[in-house]
């Protein structure tokens, strides 16, 4: 027998929690498997079971509240609650987005939107070395950018320095003309957008002009000694091992390093083992190094990353779980 209850209207955030085309809500009906209906000023939701209802309720109400705050309500938001509800973990979605990380150069707050970015950026107050490793689109370098730049505004390290491996995603890009700058944007440019949004283009080349803002290929870093700096160095899964050892040996004093990458995505040559995968293995459980994982869920792009990253996942484990069966039968193992 279906369930039918009422909630009580949410005034002026109805829209917000409805979305553009009522998007938020169809969402909301596929991933519950109810229907949901706005009659009389009242939201009506029906369902298979009382549980169904009782969970979309809560759903509803959590994201009604962040609506009464002036929060912006979006599909990521609703598929992002459906999975905090699957983990008893709804309550949580409210003390998420109180905390803000820093504020864009158009006064735009940066906030987390989800526990695991949340545990990366505390991660990072925290320690001086971190690890941030995850697939596309779940903010590793963005909230590094945010954090690098509101250390710097608090006066706690005297310039940022970012760097990431100069290495061609599957592609031959062949003979770029022009200086050094020139040669290098391309690999440099996810850096560039990411700072630029959270000081604004001409600050950032004031910045740089004087030597408080420094963005340079990997190569550059062999020999120097980076002291009060904070450091990034992302898409660091394309960093040999040797690299990666001569990067994390360039922290001086009073300063703090983030090194960011998806082991998923790694472009090295066919046999090199990734500088990152080495790292985490050999410096896990050291003092002051964290190693934050990110997954699917917490990918803040459209819903349908979160389905991408989890198809190519479940390949990777089929392909992993085929190679150790035919390991097996070849060695005479008996396999279950």
């Amino acid at each position: 027998m279906a369930e039918e209850r009422k909630d009580a209207p949410i005034g002026g955030a109805l829209q917000n929690l409805f979305g553009a085309g009522d998007e938020n809500i169809r969402l909301l009906e596929h991933l519950m498997d109810v229907h949901i209906a706005l009659r009389g000023g009242e939201i009506t939701v029906e369902g298979p079971s009382a549980q169904a209802v009782d969970r979309t309720e809560a759903i509803l109400s959590s994201l009604g509240a962040l609506c009464a705050r002036g929060e912006r309500v979006d599909t990521a938001m609703v598929q992002y609650a459906v999975q905090l509800s699957e983990k008893d973990e709804l309550d949580e979605l409210q003390t998420l987005f109180r905390d803000v990380v820093a504020t864009t150069f158009r006064g735009r707050p940066i906030r987390c939107k989800t526990l695991g970015q949340r545990d990366y950026v505390r991660a990072i107050k925290k320690n001086t070395l971190t690890f941030g490793i995850g697939p596309a689109g779940t903010g590793k370098t963005y909230l590094a950018m945010a954090m690098a730049v509101t250390a710097l505004k608090a006066k706690e390290v005297e310039r940022i320095v970012l760097t990431r491996p100069a290495v061609e995603a599957g592609e031959k890009l062949g003979f770029l003309p022009g200086d050094l700058n020139q040669k290098v944007d391309p690999y440099l440019r996810p850096l560039y957008d990411a700072m630029f949004d959270m000081l604004g283009a001409e600050t950032c080349q004031r910045m740089q002009e004087r030597g408080v803002i420094e963005v340079a290929p990997l190569a550059y870093m062999r020999g120097r000694t980076l002291s009060d700096a904070f450091i990034i160095l992302d898409e660091a899964q394309n960093t040999t091992q040797e690299q990666m050892k001569m990067f994390l040996t360039r922290m001086g004093f009073r300063s703090k390093i983030v090194v960011t990458g998806d082991p998923s995505q790694i472009d090295l040559p066919r046999g090199r083992k990734s500088g990152l995968i080495e790292a985490v293995e050999v410096l896990d459980g050291v003092e002051d190094i964290a190693i934050q994982r990110l997954t699917h869920q917490d990918v803040v792009r459209h819903e349908l990353v979160q389905a991408i990253v989890r198809a190519y996942d479940a390949r990777a484990l089929r392909a992993k779980e085929e190679y150790h069966y035919g390991r097996n039968a070849e060695e005479g193992c008996i396999v279950d």
